[in-house]
């Protein structure tokens, strides 16, 4: 498991986009509402100078995209719910008999309570962890079917994309939907990060001991929470990390192509994009468009989750 901790006004002359109306899949499996893309061309990467090296948020390059339609929200664990209870799914975190959890919220025996993840003291690994636990064994999703679905591997997030008859979205995609329309801008809203008049869940106070839950979360918000970017998305940025398609190469950009670009042919990690509650820009200033993260196809955690795009 790897480091996961890990938004404002519209810049000057920034084009505004107009929201396009939501649609629900056709299919009745996967009832989340639809941004409706016509595809386009815009400059993917970092152009603020914010992102570490090892990422590779550069070299700035175009990218045209073809039409597709994405989840304006996560899949909820109230979504989730309905695929395991239609197939009997059971995750990776489940097979493992562990998960990931923010130290802060365990909810746990200590008898369940592992070793803490190497580098990162504020993860613990805990038996019985899992979507439908996600502090732990102890806990469970009372209150929490319109949060999004966590602890959540790519693999799971695959199966379920195709019970679904949907997939994961490209990075591409992903960051496309994220900016809303804005070229170039830091956030999903502008380049300032107003949680006053925008806001996104993320980290407040001084990680990882102290969250002064000035947005009134230590950990999930539900996923209509804050403001839907110009195409409709709620929380592109903030809330849990969304996998992505693509395998991760921190060198991919130099060669990236132009159309439709979907990722190396092969690697060892898949690639999370958005950020999460636990962000901070003390230690991971990644809850922007073009910040970009990884983790193995197997890995969960309690602060992971996914939308979805259509299927081509």
């Amino acid at each position: 498991m790897t480091d996961h901790c890990c938004a404002p006004e519209r810049p000057q002359g920034a084009p505004q986009p107009s929201r396009r109306p939501a649609t629900i899949p056709v299919d009745g499996r996967h009832l989340i509402e639809q941004a409706e893309l016509p595809g386009g061309t815009f400059t993917m990467g970092d152009q603020h100078g914010d992102g570490l090296p090892a990422d590779g948020e550069t070299p700035l390059h175009q990218v045209t995209l073809s039409p597709y339609s994405i989840d304006v929200t996560s899949v909820t664990n109230a979504d989730f719910a309905r695929f395991v209870d239609a197939t009997g799914y059971r995750t990776d975190a489940e097979m493992f008999g562990f998960s990931a959890v923010f130290h802060l919220v365990v909810q746990a025996k200590p008898s369940q309570i592992m070793s803490n993840a190497d580098g990162t003291p504020w993860w613990l690994g805990v038996r019985g962890a899992d979507w439908r636990h996600p502090a732990g064994p102890l806990s469970d999703l009372d209150g929490l079917d319109d949060h999004p679905a966590t602890h959540i591997s790519w693999t799971d997030a695959r199966t379920y994309c195709r019970w679904a008859k949907r997939r994961l979205p490209t990075e591409a995609e992903w960051e496309y939907a994220a900016r809303g329309g804005i070229e170039g801008a830091r956030y999903p809203w502008g380049d300032d990060l107003d949680l006053d008049d925008w806001g996104c869940n993320i980290w407040q106070g001084a990680f990882p001991k102290i969250n002064t839950e000035e947005d009134g979360w230590l950990t999930t918000a539900p996923v209509r929470s804050y403001q839907p970017n110009g195409y409709g998305l709620w929380q592109p940025v903030g809330n849990v990390w969304e996998w992505c398609a693509d395998w991760f190469d921190p060198r991919y950009y130099q060669a990236a192509p132009g159309q439709d670009p979907a990722g190396p042919p092969g690697g060892r990690a898949r690639v999370l994009r958005g950020g999460s509650y636990l962000c901070h820009d003390s230690y991971c200033n990644r809850y922007r468009n073009a910040a970009r993260s990884s983790n193995t196809p197997d890995s969960s955690m309690g602060n992971a989750g996914f939308r979805t795009v259509s299927a081509r």
